[in-house]
Formats: structure tokens, sequence, C-alpha cells
């Protein structure tokens, strides 16, 4: 994974460089963002826009439904305000009680054995995202950041690929993998950062820079993949940028708190930064990230870059309010690299609650510390041992994506898997990833081998072994 530690930018969206672009958006998109979830169709959006901090924001994989999924669905930041009253992190654990009927189904062993008998029926893979709970985590044949997932599902010989995740996750998995069946446990799980922003947008935005690349992070819609040169994750973002010449413009969009970061770390003035951010990690606070890391000055930091910390914590390292030589930004990736070689006795994280797990199993010995416990993805947790039990056993949610749509993003999809990791450390072509009988990673009798890495899998009867996803900078 790509991990750079580097200096900092200034903390907030207002003063942190390249976090605005006042200089390149129009005041229409910089605060007005609409919904693709109405019933308005993309040709009116450009036209009549919501302001952008109110709760009408464009769905995850609008134009690419499912059989399920209806054409007017409210956003992600829709449902995290019915579930939960208020457009947050949850510190109660209280996810878990908007879903109590699912979460009855208990995640025991036998709830386990069928999971893996089902999806050996389906001739099915499972792929898990680290912020998943731990229960499907442990149930998973695979469990890795974007990036490393996004490989194993352009690999996998599977006839099915099960994606717990979030929508847009689903959707690069069936750009990648169009010939096979694709299907989400839940289709409402969406994404408040991919929603911050439309393919009528970037096209708005690309017209104002004719000739400029167009960088998306991957947590974007498939519509907007389509539109990109390149697409990437937080683990080789940096590279991707440091990729195009010199004095060719990046559009780098929507992260902002990504964005900045990759700015400062590729010495780029000529980049323009679109005004997203993932409402769970802008919520780790500078300040949070502060005060942890003075309650124990011995503790190693990792930031994910989305953070809206993480370019106030480089910063902060600069002017010694950190320190310097234990503060690392990392990609969740990055970070499970970096959790099997610390020898600091407590690690404060900065990312979603849900790493915690994977890091608690590759390095036991460490007390791992969320800067902010209640940074919970509800969308991320939506996923439940019934949902997914329910999803091999009737073969739904089935993820579609129109063939135009798909076949122009997958060329900045394949870009993006490409970048920074040669061919030999992905499992071999041809090797399925995931072989009946397989013990899943998590379970009892599941041997670990510990090598370079991202994604814990199980392919071909061996126990989960590590699979490379990336080159670790630091």
């Amino acid at each position: 994974m790509t991990s750079t530690d580097v200096a900092a930018q200034p903390s907030t969206k207002s003063d942190a460089p390249g976090s605005a672009r006042s200089d390149a958006k129009p005041s229409a998109r910089s605060d007005a963002r609409p919904s693709s979830r109405s019933d308005a169709q993309p040709s009116s959006r450009s036209d009549a826009q919501p302001s952008r901090r109110s709760d009408a924001r464009p769905g995850a994989g609008s134009n690419a439904q499912t059989r399920t999924r209806s054409d007017a669905q409210p956003s992600a930041r829709r449902r995290a305000e019915h579930s939960s009253g208020s457009y947050g992190a949850d510190s109660t654990g209280s996810h878990r009680e908007q879903a109590a009927g699912d979460w009855a189904e208990d995640a025991s062993e036998d709830w386990a054995q069928e999971v893996r008998r089902l999806a050996a029926q389906r001739d099915a893979v499972i792929l898990a995202h680290n912020y998943q709970a731990p229960e499907i985590q442990d149930v998973a044949d695979h469990v890795g950041d974007s990036l490393a997932l996004s490989r194993l599902a352009a690999r996998s010989t599977a006839s099915v690929i099960v994606f717990a995740g979030v929508y847009f996750m689903a959707e690069t998995a069936k750009i990648l993998a169009p010939d096979r069946t694709v299907l989400i446990p839940e289709p409402e799980a969406g994404c408040s950062l991919a929603d911050t922003i439309t393919a009528p947008q970037v096209r708005d935005w690309k017209a104002e820079h004719p000739g400029a690349a167009v960088v998306a992070y991957v947590n974007t819609s498939a519509e907007v993949k389509a539109e990109a040169d390149l697409c990437c994750t937080s683990a080789n973002a940096a590279q991707i940028v440091a990729s195009l010449p010199a004095e060719q413009e990046v559009l780098f969009l929507p992260d902002q708190f990504l964005g900045a970061y990759v700015q400062r770390a590729t010495g780029r003035t000529n980049m323009h930064i679109w005004m997203g951010e993932c409402h769970v990690h802008a919520g780790i606070s500078p300040a949070e990230l502060r005060r942890k890391a003075n309650a124990d000055p011995a503790a190693e930091l990792f930031i994910h870059p989305e953070c809206g910390c993480s370019t106030a914590a480089l910063w902060q390292t600069q002017d010694g309010d950190l320190p310097e030589s234990r503060t690392r930004v990392l990609s969740t990736g990055g970070m499970l690299d970096a959790a099997r070689t610390t020898t600091a006795a407590t690690v404060l994280v900065a990312t979603e609650t849900g790493m915690l797990h994977q890091l608690r199993r590759a390095n036991p010995a460490v007390h791992w510390e969320p800067v902010n416990p209640g940074a919970v993805c509800r969308f991320m947790k939506m996923t439940t041992p019934a949902s997914l039990l329910r999803c091999l056993r009737e073969g739904t949610t089935e993820v579609q994506v129109p063939a135009d749509i798909a076949e122009r993003a997958r060329r900045s999809v394949q870009a993006m898997i490409g970048a920074g990791t040669p061919a030999t450390a992905l499992p071999a072509a041809g090797t399925p990833a995931r072989m009946p009988g397989a013990t899943p990673a998590g379970l009892p009798g599941a041997a670990t081998s510990t090598a370079p890495g991202a994604a814990t899998s199980t392919a071909r009867g061996a126990g989960p072994a590590e699979l490379r996803a990336g080159v670790t900078a630091e």
C-alpha cells in the first residue's frame, strides 16, 4: 500500500491548500449537490441544484440499478438521518439496534457453516471490506481495502462475487468482472462521499479545464468513473497523480482531505480538488487526535488520509505538537502492513472503527485504540448475518452496470488496479479465489500465514494468506 509520511497542510477546509477549489469550481457546485435518487433526471440536475449542505445528495450507483432497487431512493445522508436522527458517527453502537431483526440471526458457527455451504453451492466468493462488522469479516473469503478487493474481483474465477461493502464497491467489482454475477447483501448501503458528485458535474468541471486529467477516488459511482481518466484508492492516490505529466492540470475528486494530502505529497501546484468528504472520516477532528496523543505520548498514530485530521496532523508534526517519528498517514492496507511490525504498546487509529478487528488480529500484543470511538459507518454496518445469508439463499441483490458506462469506467479502474504492485504478488491467474471446504479467514481451523498485503484470503483449501495489494513507501 502506498503510505507516505510527508509534511503537512493546514487543518481546516478553508485554509488547507488544495482543499478548496474556489479558483476552479463555480459557486453553484461548491455549495450545491443534487440527489440522483430523486425523480429529477440527470439533464435537469445542473439547472436546479439544492444546497450542498442539504439532505439531497446524489446516491451511490444511481443509474446502475439492481433488480430490486427502486429508481427513487433516499440519499446516503437521508438514510443516516432516518436511522440515527443525525448525520454523523455513532458512539453508542446503536447501528446494531437499528437492524435488531437482522442481527437476531446469530452469527454462530452454525450460521457460518451455512454461509460456507451456500457459497460453495453457488460457486461464490465473499469479499468483505475492512469496515464491515467482525462477524462478516470472519466469514468472508477475502477481507481488505478497496484496492485489494478490486484486484481480487478482477482475478477471481468464481461464478458469483458477493460483496459485503457499500454499493460503489459492488459496482466496481461488476465493472472489472462483467461476465460474473455480482451480489450485494444490502443494496441501500450507499456512501456519503460518493454522493457528493455526479457525472454531469464532472463533465461541467472538465469543460472548464480542457486537457486536464481527471483522477477519481474509487469512492464514486460508476457514472463518475466513466468520466474519469484514472481511478485511485487511498493506497495509490499519490502514485497515480505523480505519474501524470507535471505540466498537466489535475482534477481530483471527490475527497478534499485525500486531495489535500496528495497535493502535498506530490508538490503539484496545478491540482484542483473537489470539496467532498466522508462524513465519518471528516468527523475525526484534529483536536480529538491531539488530545488523545497528548494523553499517551508514547503511542503511535495511524491516520487515514480521508480523515479531517490528516493534513492537520502532519502540519502539527512540523510544529512539534505531534511526534513526527510516530505519526503516519496510511491507507487501511498500509495500516495492516504497519501493524505487523510496530513495537508500540499503544496505537491510536484514525479511521472507521471496523478496521480495528483486522489490526487486533494482526498484532494482538498492541493496544489498538480508536481516536474517535464513534467513527462508525452505518452503511458499512448495514450488512448483517441475516442479510448475507439471505443474499446467498435468494441470489439478491444483483448489481448491474449499463454496458456503455461499464466499458468507459473499466479503463480508469484498470489503471487503478495496475498501479503499484507486480503481478506476481497477486493470486496466479486461473486460481479459484474460493474452493468448497476451504476455511474462511477468522473461523476455527484457519491457519494464518503473514506476508505484506491488505487482503486476508482463503484459496484452494489452504488457510488464509495475506495477499500483497500494494507497495508501502514510507
